[in-house]
């Protein structure tokens, strides 16, 4: 049976967590489910966007009338709660990797960027607080685990996943700019021989030679990416050190041991 759901609790976290919830009465029997609900808005952003998340074109989508889909949820909030949350997915397993903590979170920070290819409006999704709903928090005690048992405080471990998650947003966001992108590309001709003067007149002999050697591009390549990603694990690795040299001997070693 529904249950009243708290007021105190943000929009859509019962739903999220699997507890059906009271909305509108309704007049006959239900002929969606939230599941199908969420199903259909997925399909509408990964086709045209996040602006496609609106109330009506979802409702007329399932054949609903503008109204009837506020009888499965109460608010837009509420549905981007839950499509942030089917979107996102599982966490990546990085228990079967190495045990070294540097290459279990590349593989987490990887992970974000990939279901910001599967579904690139992930980036659009608005930020409102930490994570509270089962997938997110699954994502979020995966790389807690890896940086405490790497030796980092649980505060210092939520700082460091914080400019990973960060970082992988952006690569995110970056890609589907770029693949949706009608400006005329970087390394074309045309660009190159308009630019190549006017950089030297300015006296920007890097960027220039970096022109001439076709260096300088609109690409987002997996080289870029780890790039940046190896340059924020060495910065988390001078910290865990840091740790691991302050830890008695016996403790340092037995952070050794597989995740």
């Amino acid at each position: 049976m529904p249950i009243a759901e708290d007021p105190g609790l943000p929009p859509g976290l019962a739903l999220a967590w699997g507890l059906p919830v009271k909305t509108t009465k309704l007049g006959r029997k239900p002929s969606q489910s939230v599941e199908q609900i969420v199903a259909a808005a997925l399909e509408l952003a990964d086709a045209d966007g996040f602006e496609a998340l609106s109330m009506p074109r979802i409702a007329r989508r399932l054949g609903l009338t503008a109204n009837a889909i506020y009888r499965y949820v109460r608010s837009r909030d509420e549905l981007l709660v839950l499509v942030a949350e089917a979107a996102w997915g599982a966490a990546p397993d990085l228990a079967s990797g190495t045990g070294d903590w540097r290459d279990a979170a590349s593989g987490w920070t990887r992970a974000m960027i990939d279901r910001c290819e599967v579904h690139p409006w992930l980036c659009d999704l608005p930020v409102r607080g930490a994570p509270v709903t089962p997938n997110l928090l699954d994502w979020t005690e995966a790389i807690l685990k890896v940086l405490t048992g790497a030796g980092l405080t649980p505060a210092e471990a939520l700082g460091c996943a914080f400019v990973l998650d960060g970082y992988a947003r952006q690569i995110g966001g970056m890609r589907r700019d770029l693949r949706y992108s009608t400006a005329a590309p970087t390394r074309s001709d045309t660009v190159a021989a308009f630019l190549l003067p006017r950089l030297r007149e300015r006296g920007h002999s890097v960027l220039a030679s970096m022109m001439e050697g076709d260096d300088y591009t609109d690409d987002v390549v997996d080289d870029d990416v780890a790039f940046g990603l190896d340059r924020i694990l060495d910065g988390i690795g001078v910290l865990v050190a840091a740790k691991r040299a302050a830890e008695p001997p016996s403790r340092s070693r037995s952070r050794e041991k597989p995740l």
